[in-house]
């Protein structure tokens, strides 16, 4: 079984891990204090590259760092990562990190784990819980900063443009806190500059049938990309899944992204990219997926009853037309 989970490893870069490896999958261990670390990790599933993208580095990281790692997809289902963190429990692992779906709903089981002395650390996504102390910490990407960036890309590309400016929003998943943080961080940019206007904003749930969903019946029930009579000047998508749905609709109803309307998205995926290079996309803010080295040593520290930093992010940038792609190496993604 060992031997297959390296194999597997070792063929597979950033690509989607298969149902055997996400069902469970356990490299070497690493002995701590006499005996080995066993981290328990809920993913929220599979739904694009970016996803599946996370998923294998954090199971790359485990198997560098000699750490016994279960994963298990929970299917963009809440009830399925509860069910998983209890099964966590059940099995006594060291330590358990998750992807929350929702923001909301975790405080019980949470209180199970610490009351059985498992550590819990949230892993992309935010949560809300009434005791800080359920959570020993959080990596991941800082979304409240991602929104301040796609604004202040936006504010700088018109500077030199009176307005009014029309914007379009695609939101992530309803209570999650990676759409709920770039809604806000965009808002609080934007919100100081009057020329700019969100007239449209809807949920996409991250996924790029949701994008290609939502700008098909706008563009029906209204004249193309116009609302009531006036164009949209932007689109702000929170994901390039959607980003890339959305582009799939305008190009075949003879809308030039780019040129008709200024595009912003989330993630960095290649495709998103090339996007962005073609000048289909004027920005690209990326949402690092490659979080596992430093979340293995968050693992084996408080593995060994140490604490972490309340938050730790990872780094990220920003992509635009000025990008020199040519050192830009590919994504993997």
């Amino acid at each position: 079984m060992i031997a297959s989970a390296l194999m597997t490893l070792a063929l597979s870069a950033c690509r989607k891990p298969s149902a055997s490896v996400l069902r469970a999958h356990s490299v070497i261990n690493e002995e701590r204090d006499g005996r080995h670390i066993i981290l328990g990790f809920s993913q929220i599933g599979a739904e694009s590259s970016w996803r599946n993208c996370n998923t294998q580095d954090i199971i790359q990281a485990a198997q560098k760092a000699n750490i016994q790692i279960l994963v298990d997809d929970a299917q963009q289902k809440q009830a399925n990562q509860l069910k998983a963190i209890r099964s966590f429990i059940v099995y006594r692992v060291d330590v358990i990190a998750f992807v929350p779906i929702v923001e909301t709903g975790w405080d019980n089981v949470l209180r199970e784990a610490k009351e059985a002395h498992i550590p819990v650390i949230v892993v992309d996504r935010k949560i809300q819980t009434s005791d800080k102390s359920l959570v020993a910490g959080y990596i991941g990407e800082d979304t409240l900063s991602e929104g301040r960036k796609a604004a202040e890309f936006l504010t700088e590309y018109f500077a030199e443009k009176k307005g009014p400016l029309r914007i379009m929003e695609i939101r992530g998943t309803e209570n999650s806190s990676a759409a709920r943080e770039r809604s806000l961080g965009f808002r609080q940019v934007i919100g100081d500059d009057r020329k700019f206007s969100i007239v449209y904003s809807e949920s996409g749930d991250f996924l790029r049938s949701r994008g290609r969903e939502i700008i098909t019946q706008f563009m029906a029930k209204n004249d193309g990309l116009k609302l009531n009579g006036k164009n949209i000047d932007i689109i702000f998508s929170h994901n390039d899944g959607m980003t890339l749905g959305v582009l799939d609709v305008l190009e075949k109803n003879g809308v030039a992204p780019g040129a008709d309307v200024v595009i912003v998205s989330v993630d960095g995926e290649q495709s998103a990219i090339d996007a962005l290079k073609a000048g289909k996309l004027s920005c690209v803010v990326e949402c690092n997926p490659r979080c596992g080295e430093q979340l293995m040593y968050l693992v084996k520290t408080v593995a060994n009853k140490n604490t972490i930093p309340e938050q730790t992010f990872v780094q990220e940038s920003v992509f635009t037309a000025g990008t020199d792609f040519a050192i830009l190496p590919p994504r993997g993604y």
